[in-house]
Formats: C-alpha cells, sequence, structure tokens
C-alpha cells in the first residue's frame, strides 16, 4: 500500500535567492527526482512511506540532490544516471536525518515533530535502514562500480561521523581539529559525494572530479558550521528546529571550543556543569549565548565558514563559465548567508 506524500520546496523567497538560479537551472530534472522519490518510497507496509513521507514531505532545501543534478549539468552529461543517483543522495541524507534524530532524541526537523518522536525509535530506526537500502538499489542502475564505491564510501564516512560525535559529546576539553573531522565525516563527506559523482559519470578527466570533490567537501564543512552558529543564534520558527538543541544536548561544538578556550576559570567550570554534566536552569542558554558573544565565538565561527566557501568557490576555477557554474557558486553565498 503506498501513502503518496506531496514533496514541499517550501522557503523564504527572500533568504533562498541564492538558490533561485540553481532550482531554475535543475527544475525539471528535479521534478522526475521527486516522482522518483515516491516511487522508491512505495511499500506494501504501510508505515514504511508514512513514516519515511513525514519527513521528506517536510520539503527542506533538496541541496545535496540539487548539487548532484548541477555537477553533472558542468560537466556536460547527457544521460540519465544523475536522476537516480541525485535521488539516491537524498535517501542517504533522510535516513542518516532518521537516524541522527534517534541518536540525539530531538524532537522537531524542519518545523515538524521528529518521526522519533511520533513513531518511536525502533520504527524510525528501521525505516532509515529502508531508505538506505533503496538508496543502494538506485546507485547500482548507473551501472557504475566507481559511483557505487563513492557513495557507499560516503555513507560509511557518515556513520563514523556519528559514532564520533559521541566521543566528543559532552567532553568541553575536545580539541578543533577533532570537531572537524567529525563535521567532515558527518556533513561534509555526503556533500562531496554527491558533487564528485556528476564528473563520474560525465567520464570528465580526474582534475574535474577533484575539483567538485573539494567544492562540495569545503561547501559542507562551511554548512555545518553554520548550522552550529545558528543553533545559538537563530529563533525556533526560522531555524526549523528547536534553537539550543546542541546546547540542551551537551554538543560540542565550534563556537563552544572557541569561547571554552578564551573563558575565564569560572566560564570554563559553566560550560563543564552544563556540557559535561548537563545541569542547566532556564537561565543557562541565555549565558551561554553571552559568552559566546563576549570570546566573538559566533562571529569567528562565520569568518571560518566563509574561509570554506571561498575555497569551494575557488575550486570550480577549473570549469569554463556556463549556467551551471554560475548557480553553483551563488549556492555558496546562500549556504554562508542562510539565517536557518
Amino acid at each position: 500500500m503506498a501513502v503518496v506524500a506531496k514533496l514541499s520546496n517550501t522557503t523564504d523567497s527572500n533568504e533562498l535567492t541564492a538558490l533561485d538560479a540553481l532550482r531554475n537551472l535543475c527544475a525539471t530534472d528535479m521534478e522526475r527526482v521527486n516522482q522518483l522519490i515516491l516511487n522508491n518510497m512505495e511499500s506494501n507496509v504501510p508505515l514504511i512511506p508514512q513514516l519515511a513521507g513525514h519527513l521528506i514531505a517536510a520539503g527542506g532545501k533538496r541541496l545535496r540532490p540539487l548539487l548532484t543534478l548541477a555537477s553533472a549539468g558542468i560537466c556536460n552529461y547527457r544521460g540519465k544516471n544523475h536522476i537516480s543517483l541525485a535521488t539516491a543522495v537524498e535517501f542517504i541524507h533522510t535516513a542518516s536525518l532518521l537516524h541522527d534524530d534517534v541518536v540525539d532524541d530531538s524532537g522537531l526537523r524542519r518545523g515538524r515533530d521528529t518521526a522519533n518522536s511520533v513513531w518511536g525509535n525502533q520504527s524510525t530506526v528501521l525505516v532509515g535502514d529502508f531508505l538506505f537500502s533503496r538508496a543502494f538499489r538506485l546507485m547500482v542502475q548507473s551501472d557504475s562500480i566507481r559511483v557505487l564505491d563513492i557513495l557507499a564510501n560516503a555513507s560509511a564516512v557518515i556513520a563514523e561521523g556519528e559514532v564520533a560525535q559521541l566521543t566528543t559529546a559532552n567532553n568541553t576539553d575536545t580539541e578543533e581539529d577533532s570537531y572537524l573531522n567529525v563535521i567532515s565525516s558527518k556533513t561534509a563527506a555526503l556533500f562531496a559525494a554527491a558533487c564528485q559523482i556528476g564528473a563520474v559519470i560525465g567520464e570528465r578527466p580526474s582534475q574535474e572530479e577533484n575539483a567538485l570533490y573539494q567544492y562540495g567537501l569545503n561547501l559542507g564543512i562551511a554548512f555545518q558550521l553554520v548550522d552550529d552558529y545558528l543553533d545559538y543564534g537563530a529563533s525556533d520558527n526560522r531555524l526549523g528546529k528547536d534553537v539550543g538543541d546542541d546546547f540542551r544536548e551537551g554538543k560540542i561544538t565550534l563556537p563552544v571550543i572557541l569561547a571554552f578556550r578564551r573563558g575565564k576559570t569560572e566560564e570554563q567550570d559553566f560550560w563543564r556543569r552544563t556540557l559535561e554534566n548537563l545541569d542547566q536552569n532556564k537561565d543557562d542558554f541565555n549565558y551561554a549565548q553571552k559568552l559566546l558573544n563576549e570570546h566573538k565565538a559566533l562571529s569567528e565561527t562565520q569568518v571560518r565558514a566563509r574561509g570554506y566557501t571561498e575555497t569551494a568557490r575557488t575550486a570550480l576555477n577549473v570549469f569554463p563559465q556556463s549556467p551551471y557554474k554560475k548557480a553553483l557558486e551563488e549556492v555558496v553565498d546562500f549556504c554562508v548567508d542562510r539565517s536557518y
């Protein structure tokens, strides 16, 4: 029995103007991706499309599949495999979100109750596994061992990043390098793979394949840095999740690492109490925001993000000017300037 979910891309038009060119450029292909998403969510087990559709229908930016489509476009690919691979990338991302929400015990995702808060952890994890399996079936359809290797490796790296994050959670002694390794695995790996496979199916030279990999990797790191900034600097209704979730869960992110390193002894004691021991009161989040601002940890996180986006932009220099290159360059600006 199939449950049809409406796929929404609803966003604030003022905020996402930098995405407009890319969405318009890939509109026809993205419609095909959306249809393939619906087709591959079908199951005789009603809970599967119902639970998967709950998250997928909530919309989101669809940035990762758009990157696959645009990367194929910048490489002048003329086949059909970019549609199934963009769908696979979205399924890998969605499955990782389902699992992530269970691990983090999150209650809000894209402005809606998380699947685990509605259907429970067991069902959510298993449906995430179902989406992973569908992603691999779509990968195989490309008839490219190289593509299968890239996306399978990215899936494994994402899982490694999730496990590594458990080792840094609630640990205020976490070094910046350890944090960057986690986000490179947990977030940036899929960005990099989503872009790289465009060059692979386009049968482009290794220089262009590496350029798209570097573009995606650095864009993904910047994207996560901005996410970490927004967890302390956005509002719930704009962010689409609970602001302060990272703080309440004791996650160690770059803003915290910077503020902790620069803080006085009593301030470091505050971070240990609230993040290591999770001993928090109603005023602690506001005080955490105050410390982050005093030590310029939030503004420096933004500066770091801009550094990675400039590296991403530079990676595209190997490609000649084209509508796809221009759109990918504009996405760089969106990722660092967004407010959710």
